[in-house]
């Protein structure tokens, strides 16, 4: 007969306390693996935001709802009969809309004679402490439109003086900007273009020597200049010249020859027609002028623009909130990681003695290797943050440097005091083998001035270039709305973090910049009737 089955009691294995270990270790893992991705989301989240910004809506309509409907009536043309006789004055015979070379002519000499300022019945005579804006034009007109209306939501617009320089005559520009009602206007001319000019030097003269012709050659036809090649052995292209015509003839008129701006002692900002400006660059300007005799008393030149590449990480408040929310959560994964090692170490003090050194053990290496795991991903996600640069902040930070003609020639701001001592260099100005007019400043700032051009830059530009073409950029599409619309992206974010009109302005720790070397010129302006030309500008009122 069979006997019942006595249960005996085994002896305790630690099965339990293993298969309880065991989801613990699971769990500590998991959470682990949550937190690298979350971490690893972070550090590429700039590559991953950038992508999506290849699909944002660069249309015109989208452009035109950044715009408030007040300044709508800059971005689209009129009809021709509807702009004159706006801002109270009235051109009256206003010249035949054919391009005749001798009625356009006619109109600039009109135009340069009266010296006009619109808007001044409106607005005041020019105060002694307002800004003078200049802003040299050619023929773009989209782009000077998009200025137009980034001047017009600027403050204390109104107390400025737009003066806008001219070396291309044409009626819609005319119309547009005398259609321009918040601020007082003038328009200047510059009498010595190529439109006005086409078959005689500074134009194209048939008689001027091919640019790539040899020097000998050219001797032997007897072409013009032909003893005056530049320093490349070419001979010059009228196309390339006027710019620096222009820009030094700008200079010496509304300095030195316009009657309403000829005794100015404030500071006067130099603007072209594909730049846009920030809503507080006024604010900025004023601001930096301040405290420079503080922060940079050697500092001659201010400067509210940049080229720095910088338009998909200037959206860093609106990253910077995404990434804050990420951090977050690592944080809460890490306090919940950091519970349930506790837990764990808890349960492991009422294990068996038996097993108690191996568990501690593979505690204390689970700890130690979370414990490096989680100080090396602190650290990369510090570093990552900071590495977002932050251009916009209630204090905004200023760089002072040398000038540099490549880096600080937009949006550039000076007074008399410093033109006094640039004109001195005219000769070095005008002489210098090169065709731009930034290199040659340059020039003049290592050759001639006792005082070398140094400037205070702002770090959060608030003067953008918007133009995709110019001089120096032939490209097929150069009425592009990308640039336009992602500086307005830019200035969204930067108004809706409040972060525009800063409190102050500091002064970042600037690296010891090497002396700079003398550099040799681009070339393009060998020829002596440019030389004469340029230099008979300064001799001209004086």
């Amino acid at each position: 007969m069979r006997g019942r089955r006595i249960p005996i009691a085994l002896p305790n294995t630690g099965a339990l306390s293993r298969r309880r270990h065991t989801l613990y270790i699971r769990s500590a893992i998991i959470i682990f693996i949550l937190f690298a991705f979350l971490q690893f989301h972070v550090i590429n989240y700039d590559s991953s935001d950038s992508g999506s910004s290849d699909n944002a809506n660069y249309s015109t309509a989208a452009i035109l709802q950044m715009v408030p409907p007040v300044f709508h009536k800059y971005l689209t043309g009129k009809p021709r009969n509807s702009t004159h006789g706006q801002n109270g004055t009235h051109y009256a015979g206003d010249g035949p809309r054919t391009a005749n070379i001798s009625d356009i002519m006619r109109m600039i000499n009109r135009y340069n004679d009266l010296q006009t300022v619109l808007n001044e019945d409106i607005y005041g005579p020019l105060q002694n402490d307002s800004v003078i804006i200049v802003v040299q034009v050619h023929k773009r007109i989209t782009y000077l439109r998009h200025l137009i209306v980034s001047l017009a939501q600027a403050r204390d617009i109104s107390r400025t003086l737009l003066v806008f320089s001219h070396d291309y005559y044409d009626d819609d520009i005319n119309d547009l900007v005398q259609s321009i009602d918040f601020c007082k206007v003038i328009q200047i001319f510059y009498p010595f273009s190529i439109q006005t000019h086409p078959t005689e030097f500074p134009g194209a003269d048939p008689g001027d020597c091919p640019r790539d012709i040899k020097k000998e050659q050219a001797l032997l036809r007897k072409c013009n200049n032909a003893l005056h090649p530049d320093l490349y052995g070419h001979y010059r292209e009228a196309k390339f010249t006027q710019t620096k015509h222009h820009w030094w003839w700008k200079a010496n008129r509304v300095f030195d020859q316009l009657e309403v701006t000829k005794y100015h002692t404030g500071m006067m900002v130099f603007l072209e027609e594909d730049h846009y400006v920030a809503e507080d660059f006024l604010y900025i300007l004023e601001l930096m002028f301040r405290k420079s005799q503080d922060l940079c008393p050697k500092c001659n030149i201010l400067s509210l623009g940049t080229y720095l590449k910088t338009f998909n990480y200037y959206t860093y408040n609106k990253k910077h909130q995404q990434q804050q929310k990420l951090l977050q959560q690592q944080r809460q994964l890490q306090q919940q990681q950091q519970l349930m090692l506790q837990k764990q170490r808890q349960q492991q003090q009422h294990q068996q003695q038996q097993q108690q050194q191996q568990q501690d053990q593979l505690s204390q290496q689970q700890s130690l290797q979370t414990q490096v795991t989680t100080e090396k991903y602190a650290s990369q996600s510090q570093w990552g943050y900071q590495v977002l640069p932050t251009l916009y902040s209630i204090y905004q930070k200023v760089e002072v440097t040398p000038w540099i003609s490549s880096k600080h020639n937009m949006g550039m701001a000076f007074n008399r005091t410093t033109w006094y001592e640039i004109v001195r260099c005219a000769r070095h100005f005008c002489e210098y083998d090169d065709y731009n007019w930034d290199w040659s400043l340059q020039h003049v700032s290592q050759q001639c001035l006792k005082q070398k051009l140094h400037v205070m830059v702002v770090k959060g530009p608030r003067v953008f270039h918007i133009g995709e073409c110019g001089v120096h950029h032939k490209k097929s599409n150069c009425e592009s709305n990308q640039v336009i619309s992602k500086v307005q992206q830019v200035l969204k974010v930067a108004r809706g973090a409040q972060q525009l009109f800063p409190r102050s302005i500091s002064l970042t720790q600037t690296s010891v910049i090497k002396k700079t070397k003398l550099r040799k010129g681009n070339g393009g302006w060998g020829d002596q009737r440019d030389h004469q030309l340029c230099f008979n500008m300064t001799l001209v009122g004086r």
